[in-house]
């Protein structure tokens, strides 16, 4: 049986043309808009069942066109105008939301201290828990010492994505703001959390915690990566 599963990020038809963006458009045999038209009702279904989950995609959707000016003078017109970061201080009010949790790398300290005070001086109670928290050493969960960052050291903390999200819950936060976590760190604060996630920024050590730079130079400094990398 053939897999018709989604491959939208290689679609053949101009984003103009694609169905999922008017009727009447294109879509190839695996463009999940024309095949799964039931799983797109269900979602709605999810949606209406949930009022506060409505409220949510509701919200979310306003935060989105938000972020543009320029949209009374038209389509050509239309231009971004919001940092990611105030658009999370705007979302966390049209929620109405008080508590934030913030669960940071210990490499971004200095960032984490000026995203803290940007959203205190907005009016928002931020709990910001640092990846080292609870000291908790490697050997923890079977890693020796050559598995360390610094293999000359006995002892090594490790990073607690777990402890992040459990701290986060205790203190009852209402949104969670993830900010440089490792990759699989990430995803395990984002597994055991209550509360809504979003992301301010994402670990990558070499390019500045800007990841999309290795795609922006996939044909030029970057060209290693049009081959096999493991």
């Amino acid at each position: 049986m053939q897999d018709f599963h989604p491959e939208c990020a290689v679609c053949p038809y101009d984003w103009s043309e694609r169905y999922c963006r008017k009727e009447g458009g294109k879509g190839p045999k695996n463009c999940p808009s024309l095949r799964h038209k039931a799983l797109k009702e269900r979602s709605l279904e999810l949606l209406r069942a949930d009022p506060a989950l409505m409220n949510f995609a509701t919200q979310a959707s306003l935060q989105e066109t938000a972020g543009y000016s320029g949209r009374e003078k038209g389509y050509a017109n239309i231009k971004p105008a919001k940092p990611r970061i105030q658009e999370i201080v705007e979302f966390a009010k049209r929620m109405e939301y008080h508590r934030l949790g913030m669960a940071f790398c210990i490499g971004l300290r200095k960032e984490a201290e000026v995203v803290h005070k940007i959203f205190t001086d907005n009016g928002l109670e931020l709990v910001s828990i640092c990846c080292k928290a609870g000291r908790t050493p490697k050997e923890a969960i079977g890693l020796t010492q050559a598995d360390h960052v610094d293999p000359s050291q006995e002892k090594e903390t490790m990073c607690n994505p777990v402890l992040q999200a459990l701290l986060a819950n205790e203190h009852d936060v209402e949104l969670n703001v993830l900010m440089g976590l490792c990759v699989g760190h990430d995803s395990l604060f984002i597994k055991h959390a209550e509360a809504p996630v979003t992301v301010l920024a994402v670990k990558d050590r070499l390019l500045g915690h800007a990841p999309l730079t290795a795609v922006y130079q996939y044909d030029a400094y970057y060209r290693n990566l049009k081959c096999p990398l493991a």
